[in-house]
């Protein structure tokens, strides 16, 4: 067969089930290849960056991976950011582009660039195959990488010429293997730090939202009465209506729950990923007791310094923390102090449920609504700016994956591309993307293949006119900010233009009702609203405020 026969028949064997993208002239024998699969569908998109993002997010719900393809040149530098969005948030992904044959890669010829070493910073592993008969072990490698904990991106690179020689090599059948463990030794210590504190605290990364070592810290947090503040990608690791759920950390500023992290004499971080918060905000005197469990050694940083490190298998570490406490209790902890935060937070997100204000909509109060309508299975997607702060703050999860946040290489771009990924995953669910009218901007070409595709997606655009995060911070720091300004389109309008179901809605006490609506019609369907980040500064003064009692 084909080498481009044979390197489909691979994605198949590994059970590959998407490719997102924009194929160009080097990948033609791979997509007429493709074209024969019975099991690979492939999703042309508008754009090579909104084929990442969408692989991005379904490698995330599903944790296999997903292909997003590019042509050689432009086409694979379009896919880039997306990929390493992918790769720095823990998204297996599959990144496939075409190259010009190998005759020509040697000197200046038409598009030709050495995307494999674009793509190394951005990826686990980049490739070029060169040899038809190498597509098997190729193949076989790349999955096994993207999957393997933590999982990422990895990129295959099919040059023109070498796709169309002939092979007689087959596919590699998958054979998965088992996590390691820690050592019980290793857990016996842990259990001894447990046993000392008075006054313990978790910090969840984003390796709690597997759905086993979900299950494993809500039974661990269950015997233990723990408190747990989870990252951003962590969100849902707990129930937010546990009463060990401390909410979200990451702000840049001390928030409430800060003050149960200031307070603990044992700060037990698990899957914590340092790229999303990092320990100097919360371990500014490099002072704090600290027990690493987590599938990879720890990163070595002056503030993150663990005193014992749990390494394998996350749920299985859990499991093993809790078959000591059935066999011997653990004493009863102080923890007065985190339930006052977690109330105190409670209060916070109540604030404006109420509200309304008309002509603008306060951040909490459209938070508030959108969690009004969302189920406990149901799926929000934020793209990045000054909505991504709020969303972190005040939308709380019941189950791991329900809120989806860039928050590693935090790119804008993110939400619609990311959205449309989500309903083709569980078309049952109501899926919610909220972006800043920047964001939604950056790929609003995908509005056309949400409804090719069929996507009953809703999407809330909150605007403002500018790059409001930027704004935010640089009136924080300068008490002015440089020109961020910008238009906007006749939003209902675009939506019309495009053949979405439109709404905006000015008033506070209207959005709920409205988003019922939305999700209500057939296709996808886009609401705006005008929001009052006034509210901005003024979170900026609160958490200025809070400081720690003890």
């Amino acid at each position: 067969m084909k080498a481009s026969d044979l390197l489909v028949k691979c994605l198949e064997e590994e059970g590959i089930e998407y490719i997102f993208g924009v194929p160009g002239e080097e990948n033609a024998d791979f997509m007429m290849s493709l074209e024969q699969s019975k099991t690979i569908q492939f999703i042309l998109t508008r754009h090579e960056q909104g084929a990442a993002f969408m692989a991005e997010i379904y490698g995330r719900l599903t944790g296999n991976p997903a292909g997003c393809l590019g042509t050689l040149g432009p086409g694979a530098t379009n896919l880039i950011t997306g990929v390493a969005d992918s790769n720095m948030d823990r998204s297996p992904m599959l990144v496939l582009t075409g190259q010009g044959s190998t005759d020509r890669l040697h000197k200046e010829s038409h598009q030709i660039m050495d995307v494999v070493s674009m793509l190394k910073p951005v990826t686990k592993w980049a490739v070029t195959i060169l040899n038809p008969n190498t597509i098997p072990e190729i193949v076989r490698k790349a999955v096994r990488l993207a999957r393997t904990e933590k999982p990422g991106a990895v990129h295959i690179e099919l040059p023109e010429d070498v796709a169309s020689m002939e092979t007689s090599k087959v596919p590699m059948t998958p054979r998965r293997f088992r996590r390691s463990v820690p050592d019980s030794k290793i857990v016996n210590e842990a259990f001894e730090m447990l046993k000392k504190a008075k006054r313990p605290v978790i910090i969840a990364g984003n390796g709690c939202i597997r759905k086993r070592a979900s299950k494993q810290l809500r039974a661990f947090c269950e015997k233990t009465g723990i408190g747990v503040a989870s990252t951003f990608m962590a969100k849902g690791c707990v129930d937010m209506d546990a009463d060990y759920c401390l909410y979200t950390v990451g702000l840049g500023s001390k928030d409430r729950i800060s003050i149960a992290i200031d307070d603990a004499d044992l700060v037990i971080t698990l899957g914590f990923d340092m790229v999303e918060y990092h320990p100097q905000l919360w371990n500014p005197n490099a002072d704090k007791t600290i027990l690493h469990a987590d599938f990879l050694p720890a990163e070595i940083d002056e503030h993150y310094h663990p005193e014992t490190e749990l390494i394998g298998d996350l749920a299985h570490t859990l499991w093993m923390l809790n078959e000591l406490i059935d066999a011997e209790s653990l004493p009863e902890y102080d923890l007065a102090l985190q339930r006052q935060c977690r109330q105190d937070m409670a209060d916070d997100f109540a604030e404006y449920k109420d509200d309304e204000t008309m002509d603008s909509i306060r951040p909490q109060k459209a938070i508030w609504d959108a969690r009004l309508v969302m189920g406990p299975n149901d799926i929000l997607l934020s793209d990045v700016g000054a909505h991504k702060m709020w969303i972190a703050r005040h939308y709380q999860c019941h189950e791991p994956n329900t809120c989806l946040i860039p928050n590693g290489f935090c790119s804008m771009g993110f939400a619609l591309p990311g959205a449309i990924a989500a309903g083709i995953v569980y078309p049952e669910r109501r899926i919610l993307a909220i972006a800043g009218d920047a964001g939604f901007l950056m790929n609003v070409q995908e509005m056309e293949t949400a409804v090719r595709i069929g996507s009953n997606i809703v999407v809330m655009v909150w605007e403002d006119h500018e790059y409001g995060l930027i704004a935010w911070k640089q009136e924080t720091h300068f008490g002015r900010h440089t020109e961020l300004s910008f238009g906007n389109p006749d939003w209902t309008l675009l939506a019309k233009a495009f053949g979405w179901n439109g709404h905006y809605v000015r008033n506070s006490i209207d959005l709920a009702s409205t988003l019922e609506s939305a999700f209500n019609e057939k296709g996808p369907s886009l609401v705006v609203i005008p929001i009052d980040y006034r509210e901005n500064p003024l979170l900026t003064k609160k958490l200025g405020e809070i400081s720690c009692p003890i």
